[in-house]
């Protein structure tokens, strides 16, 4: 009796191993077998095996602006293989549209986290007092969606920029929870910072800690708004908290780091890189590429990038990219970089050049030798490309 229980569960795990490396496309399918086969493949023990064995930086989520037929702003998300993209970037991003007209809602995006989508929406009231935000999630890979999660509402007279409010999206291993963050930055009620936390699941949103308030950095198209997720900690550019927020004497290398850890529950700040220049922080941005932490900044016709490559080290930083821009024909229509995807070997970058008066360019960089591989012009009504590393899994965005 106990043989034929030994050999039943032996079975059950082979059968769990060969299960767990196929992609969610076929899983999906094979839930359909037999009753067994579903209450496997929805189990919550094999959606980690098989997220642990997905591959990753393969994928990648790309968001964009594009004018719909009646030139109204839509703004897009896609997933996309991140070998198509360095193949042939312009026919990626042109047919991308055509074949996922279900994702062309204007909402704003808080990132991407072990195969789930993070998008927020919003309300303004019609005295424009108060300003009111949710969030829900959505599996792309399994197309299941969250309920809205709870709304929060916040008095527009409690800030003034950039005491503002940003947000961010993470996992928490340690309690398995996948959690939106706000900080709430009430400059002119209390000059402190309140942070907030939501879970999937929850009803109520939580106040996890209070802090001094901080002014944080945000560039034109407000990407700072939204935290960069590395190694269970959500990260922000702040200026130093010895002087003013958009304090013109403030030097790129004098801005901070502001990190939240989501297991703790508590706040920490790290410098910048060594050797970063003494430039005015005007459009600096905080990113993640292929899971590191990544700065990008401009000096006149320089851009450079730098990546941490160990989160736990504040010597990591390392300088892999100085871009020169070509200057803009036009004062009023800047060109702007954007850092599209990375090949896993870390050998060359994608990069798109936005050029609102001109022509857009994809470009290939080699960041072993620094140089140019190779470009490819695209669409320019086509802009504020944005890229978040994504995984094919089949985590639920909602508690079972």
């Amino acid at each position: 009796m106990s043989s034929s229980k030994t050999s039943c569960v032996l079975s059950q795990d082979m059968i769990m191993e060969i299960l767990s490396w196929l992609p969610v496309k076929d899983l999906l399918r094979f839930k359909c077998v037999s009753k067994g086969w579903n209450q496997l493949v929805s189990d919550s023990a094999f959606v980690k095996l098989h997220l642990q064995r997905s591959s990753k930086y393969t994928h990648t989520l790309l968001t964009f602006l594009d004018y719909s037929p009646s030139y109204r702003l839509i703004h897009y998300a896609f997933v996309c293989p991140i070998q198509d993209l360095f193949e042939n970037p312009s026919s990626t991003l042109e047919t991308l549209p055509h074949r996922h007209l279900p994702f062309n809602r204007k909402i704003s995006f808080l990132g991407s986290c072990n195969g789930l989508v993070c998008f927020q929406d919003s309300c303004v009231d019609d005295e424009f007092e108060f300003e009111e935000y949710w969030f829900w999630m959505w599996n792309p890979a399994t197309r299941v969606m969250s309920n809205e999660s709870p709304h929060i509402r916040l008095n527009r007279s409690d800030y003034e920029y950039p005491f503002w409010w940003v947000y961010g999206f993470g996992y928490d291993e340690w309690s398995d929870t996948y959690q939106v963050v706000l900080l709430d930055n009430k400059k002119n009620q209390s000059q402190k910072l309140e942070v907030k936390v939501c879970s999937l699941g929850d009803n109520c949103w939580r106040n996890t800690l209070t802090c001094d308030a901080v002014p944080f950095l945000f560039e034109h198209r407000l990407r700072g708004i939204v935290g960069a997720l590395v190694s269970g900690t959500l990260n922000w550019l702040a200026y130093p908290k010895s002087r003013a927020g958009g304090d013109e004497r403030t030097k790129m290398n004098e801005l901070e780091i502001f990190s939240y850890d989501l297991k703790k529950e508590s706040c920490s700040y790290f410098s910048m890189p060594d050797g970063i220049l003494e430039v005015s922080p005007d459009e600096a941005a905080l990113e993640v590429l292929n899971g590191c932490l990544c700065i990008s900044h401009y000096h006149e016709n320089d851009f450079f990038v730098w990546l941490k490559r160990d989160f736990s080290d504040e010597k990591s930083w390392t300088k892999v990219l100085n871009y020169k821009i070509r200057p803009s024909s036009c004062y009023h229509c800047p060109r702007y970089m954007d850092m599209i995807c990375m090949r896993e070997n870390d050998d060359v970058v994608l990069l798109a050049d936005t050029g609102f008066e001109s022509k857009s360019e994809f470009i290939w960089w080699n960041i072993r030798d620094n140089r140019m591989e190779g470009r490819e012009i695209y669409d320019k009504d086509k802009f504020n490309l944005s890229s978040y590393d994504y995984v094919h899994s089949l985590v639920l965005p909602y508690k079972n």
